[in-house]
């Protein structure tokens, strides 16, 4: 079966992302759990490939839109692995 194709860095940036929200926020993993039933501490370290339902219901979360998430990530071109 085929692997599915991750872009490592992409995924690295969009944690990153999230982490700084989340700090932003004041907010722990635990609590982001508690709120919203997501487990994000792979998600955090890259190690998930987040569906973009998953990343909808966290910037809601945490108040903003999609396109103010992805602003200044700069790897959305990049070849996929």
């Amino acid at each position: 079966m085929k692997q599915p194709r991750r872009n490592t860095a992409l995924l690295e940036a969009i944690a990153g992302r999230l982490k700084e929200l989340r700090a932003a926020n004041g907010i722990s993993q635990e609590i982001v759990y508690e709120d919203t039933g997501l487990h994000i501490g792979k998600i955090e370290t890259a190690k998930y490939n987040i569906t973009v339902s998953t990343l909808s219901r966290l910037c809601s979360y945490y108040g903003i839109t999609l396109t103010e998430f992805f602003d200044g990530i700069g790897v959305l071109n990049e070849e996929i692995e």
